[in-house]
């Protein structure tokens, strides 16, 4: 991208957030009343009378509803009540009446219990002191997009946020953006966990965040990744060797007997609720892995599960019940996609 910095493009800049609701020309920072109207009172109009909005609990609130050409290049987001799961982020393209985006706030950010911070820095997510959410995946529309949050929650809560885009006339080939949630918690034995599923049309795999609960005191991560591409069956054509080797890792995370966390542009393993580094039982880890460099192409399908397996006595692999959610990062060329049912509040919790 460096590169290309220096050329000359026909774009238009805008962006979405309280201050400026619609992201029209010259119309930011114009509230005379706002959620920062107390704050501000001695300074009035221009001196951040609106920077976040009250997503009340039990309904939706948008964010955004943009109308026109061009794509969303950046999300920047945050809340003031570590809501989690509770807030439902959910983005719609070109009026289709099904989101193309629908996930926890927090799993979409790649950090499903954020109220233990973890530093993230990848290309694609960054999660930053304390608790900035930031997503660069672009995400193109021909017509429209409408960004929404659900608050599931008992309490209501401040959403700060800046959704940067660009105006601009988009390629025929251009694709949409999609990001899918699923929970399966326990997991049932000798099932694979199934990461995404239902996918037609013609795309690209970018992407996949993973937070896993281990329910044993052992190691967890020797299940393999498998993508069942255009029409395989019981045999995939992409097949990984291990949980910890898909996510650019190897030999279990551990350097010395302990787990050691990173977090580098492509792939990173952080943990939650753990004392130390050495292992403990329901230890919860958040592990991603951006397809940026090597996507994986589909032209009419697309299936991706992955396997939980641990060790058990005599050398031989244990086939774990575990509780595990992800997130699927791909894009496609359609929005027919149908999701399953989202989870309720309760499935959602992450007890431990």
């Amino acid at each position: 991208m460096l590169s290309n910095l220096a050329t000359k493009k026909n774009i238009r800049t805008f962006s979405v957030s309280p201050e400026n609701l619609t992201g029209e020309k010259g119309k930011g920072g114009m509230a005379t009343s706002g959620s920062a109207s107390y704050a501000a009172r001695e300074l009035g109009q221009g001196w951040k009378m609106n920077p976040y909005l009250v997503s009340e609990a039990g309904s939706t609130l948008t964010l955004a509803d943009v109308k026109g050409q061009g794509a969303i290049k950046h999300i920047w987001l945050t809340d003031d009540a570590k809501a989690g799961r509770l807030l439902i982020l959910r983005i719609y393209f070109d009026g289709h009446k099904n989101p193309a985006v629908e996930a926890p706030v927090s799993d979409f950010f790649c950090n499903a219990d954020y109220k233990e911070f973890r530093q993230l820095s990848s290309l694609a997510v960054c999660v930053n002191p304390g608790r900035g959410l930031n997503c660069y995946f672009e995400m193109p529309y021909f017509k429209s997009f409408r960004v929404e949050i659900e608050n599931l929650g008992a309490q209501s809560c401040c959403i700060y946020y800046q959704i940067d885009c660009e105006e601009k006339l988009l390629p025929p080939e251009a694709r949409y953006f999609h990001a899918q949630f699923r929970r399966t918690n326990p997991l049932p034995y000798k099932q694979d966990y199934t990461i995404l599923d239902g996918v037609k049309g013609n795309g690209h795999y970018v992407g996949t965040y993973m937070n896993w609960g281990s329910k044993t005191n052992g190691w967890w991560g020797e299940g393999e990744i498998k993508f069942f591409i255009d029409g395989d069956t019981d045999f995939p054509t992409v097949c990984g060797t291990g949980t910890e080797d898909y996510f650019c890792g190897a030999y279990g995370f551990e350097v010395n007997g302990r787990y050691v966390e990173y977090t580098t542009p492509y792939a990173g393993m952080y943990k939650v609720g753990a004392i130390d580094d050495t292992v403990h039982t329901q230890k919860y880890f958040n592990m991603y892995r951006w397809h940026i460099t090597d996507p994986i192409y589909f032209k009419e399908d697309l299936k991706v599960t992955m396997q939980a397996i641990g060790w058990r006595s005599e050398g031989r692999y244990l086939p774990l019940q575990d509780d595990i959610s992800s997130v699927a990062y791909w894009y496609s060329d359609t929005l027919e996609d149908e999701y399953p049912p989202f989870p309720s509040k309760d499935e959602l919790e992450i007890i431990r």
